[in-house]
C-alpha cells in the first residue's frame, strides 16, 4: 500500500475516532474522554498535513533541488510533535479545571465501548502503518503510526481510569488520569520534533544501511584498489553516499571509469533509494578536505 494511501486512510479513521470519542464524552462528561477526542484531532490535522508533505516530497528533483524534495517529510515530523505540544497543554488546562470542580460521570459503560471500539480500530492502522513506513523508509508514516500507537495507550490509561472511578466513586481520578494522559502524549510530542530536527541536520544513514554500503565495498576491495572518505546522508527517503575510490595511476581514464560504474550500480541495486558519488583517484594521492583541522 503506497504512502499517501495509508494516510488518506489516517484521515478516515481520525474522523471516525473523533466522532465516536467526541460522542463518548458528550454522554460521560468524562474530562478525560475528552483529552483522548483532542488526541485525535491531532491525528487528523496531523495526517492532512502529512498528505501535503509527501506530496511535496514525490515530487522529482528539478533546477532548484537538484537533490529532489525528500526532506519535506520531516516538516510532518515536526508539525504533528507540534500539534501535540498544543494538544497537551489545552488536556491540562481542562483537567486542572475539573480538578478543582469535580463532576459525575454518567453513562460509563457506553462511553467504555466506544473508546475501546474507536482504540482498536486506531491499533489496526498504526500497525499497518509501521509495517509500510519501513517498506517506504517514510518518516511521515511512522510519526503518524508512533502517534496512533500513543493514542491508543492514552486510550487504554483512560479506560483504566474510569474503572477506577466507577469502583471507587473517586471523581478525582478523572482528571488525574487526564493530566498523565498530557504528560505521556508531551513526551511523544517532543520526540517527533526532535526526529524532524535531527533529519533536516543530515544524519548519517542507519546502521543496517552504512553495514550493507561496507559489504557492497568488500566485494570489489583489492590489493589495488581500496575505498575511503565513505560519507553518508539521509533525506526522507532517499540515502546518499560519497566516497573516494583509489586505484592504480596506470590504468586508462575508461578501465577506472568502468569499474566506478560497476561499484555504483551495485551499491545502488543492494540499497534502495541510495544515490552514490564516487570520486576516482590514483593509488598513490590522497585528498583531504572538510577535515577537523580545516578552518570553518
Amino acid at each position: 500500500m503506497q504512502v499517501k494511501t495509508l494516510l488518506r486512510l489516517s484521515i478516515a479513521t481520525a474522523i471516525v475516532t473523533i466522532a465516536v470519542k467526541g460522542f463518548a464524552w458528550w454522554i460521560t462528561g468524562s474530562v478525560g474522554l475528552l483529552s483522548d477526542a483532542m488526541e485525535s484531532f491531532v491525528n487528523l490535522a496531523s495526517a492532512l498535513f502529512a498528505v501535503a508533505m509527501v506530496t511535496i516530497a514525490q515530487r522529482p528533483a528539478d533546477a532548484d533541488h537538484p537533490f529532489g524534495h525528500t526532506k519535506a517529510e520531516y516538516f510532518s515530523s515536526g508539525f504533528e510533535g507540534l500539534l501535540i505540544v498544543g494538544a497537551a497543554t489545552a488536556i491540562i488546562w481542562a483537567a486542572v479545571q475539573r480538578f478543582i470542580t469535580p463532576q459525575p460521570i454518567e453513562s460509563l459503560g457506553w462511553g467504555l465501548l466506544l473508546t475501546v471500539a474507536s482504540s482498536l480500530l486506531n491499533w489496526l492502522l498504526a500497525r499497518r502503518m509501521m509495517i509500510g513506513s519501513r517498506e517506504h523508509r517514510s518518516i511521515a508514516l511512522e510519526a503518524d503510526a508512533r502517534h496512533l500507537y500513543t493514542d491508543v495507550w492514552t486510550s487504554a490509561g483512560v479506560v483504566l481510569g474510569l474503572i477506577v472511578v466507577h469502583l471507587t466513586g473517586w471523581l478525582v481520578v478523572d482528571p488525574l488520569i487526564a493530566i498523565a494522559v498530557a504528560l505521556n502524549i508531551l513526551r511523544e510530542g517532543g520526540r517527533l520534533a526532535w526526529r524532524s530536527i535531527e533529519g533536516l541536520m543530515d544524519t548519517a544513514v542507519e546502521t543496517e544501511v552504512r553495514t550493507q554500503i561496507d559489504r557492497t565495498l568488500a566485494r570489489f576491495a583489492h590489493s589495488t584498489i581500496r575505498f575511503d572518505h565513505v560519507v553518508t546522508r539521509r533525506a526522507g527517503q532517499r540515502r546518499f553516499v560519497d566516497m573516494h575510490m583509489h586505484m592504480p595511476g596506470g590504468w586508462s581514464l575508461g578501465r577506472a571509469a568502468a569499474l566506478r560504474a560497476e561499484v555504483e550500480q551495485a551499491l545502488m541495486s543492494d540499497v534502495r533509494g541510495l544515490r552514490a558519488s564516487i570520486q576516482l583517484l590514483p593509488t598513490d594521492v590522497e585528498a583531504h578536505f572538510n577535515d577537523a583541522d580545516d578552518p570553518a
